[in-house]
């Protein structure tokens, strides 16, 4: 635990924390506000949850990132991580303790952007507001989930890199308006495997796709694969230099 707090605390000093969730906020809160005088469909108030999901890209990438920072003069021009092995020579504590204070960041961020994204919903459009049934709640734990693989997604790509430039660039890209990944389920339906397409089935109902996967098929499937980047990071990491 000592380990993860360290990490938390690391991670809750970074600027860039706080403007991914003041971001991850303000975007749903934003989407929210212009879907409000929209008809009420399948999704609402979850639509608006797809693209706040950035934060939580931002905030799986800076917890790897910000490691390999050349750090400023009064550190010799070091990197982070060369304190962080020594503090914790286990580097799979590391990554461990790491990757937990990511996933406690972003439950946290889910959160509050579930809440502000109905809460909005509730005020400005009432009767958009999804019933609050067992399904509901089902698909807002879902939009939770979606977040924290997410950002291991982030997270792993990153530790793979030992740079948060591309791995932000091309995830946030893919988590736009128009997901290139969705995009290629209209060419072949293998593409409803890929992680953020298949991730998605654990809070959308409004999906049009010619294969058929449950909520927890789906969210299985994402889990898998973010499962299987972290293994590849973990490998990675504890082989190569730091």
């Amino acid at each position: 635990m000592r380990a993860v707090s360290a990490e938390l605390s690391k991670l809750a000093s970074l600027p860039a924390t706080w403007i991914a969730m003041a971001a991850g906020v303000v975007v749903t809160a934003g989407l929210s506000l212009l879907s409000a005088g929209s008809d009420p469909s399948p999704d609402s108030g979850f639509s608006s949850l797809a693209l706040g999901v950035a934060g939580a890209i931002v905030v799986g990438v800076v917890a790897m990132s910000s490691e390999y920072a050349v750090e400023g003069e009064e550190s010799a021009g070091g990197r982070q991580i060369t304190t962080t092995l020594v503090a914790t020579p286990s580097r799979l504590k590391v990554l461990a303790a790491k990757a937990l204070a990511v996933v406690l960041a972003t439950v946290v961020l889910a959160a509050v952007a579930v809440l502000v994204a109905f809460g909005l919903l509730v005020v400005l459009n009432p009767a958009a507001m999804p019933a609050l049934d067992a399904d509901f709640f089902v698909r807002a734990g879902g939009v939770v989930v979606y977040w924290v693989l997410v950002a291991l997604l982030a997270f792993g790509l990153t530790v793979l890199i030992r740079n948060g430039v591309v791995p932000m660039a091309v995830l946030v890209a893919n988590f736009s308006a128009v997901p290139v990944t969705f995009l290629l389920t209209k060419v072949t339906p293998a593409a409803n495997w890929l992680p953020d397409v298949a991730g998605m089935r654990m809070w959308s109902r409004g999906i049009e796709s010619t294969v058929e996967m449950a909520p927890l098929t789906g969210g299985l499937v994402m889990a898998a694969w973010v499962a299987a980047l972290l293994a590849v990071a973990a490998v990675t990491f504890v082989r190569r230099e730091a």
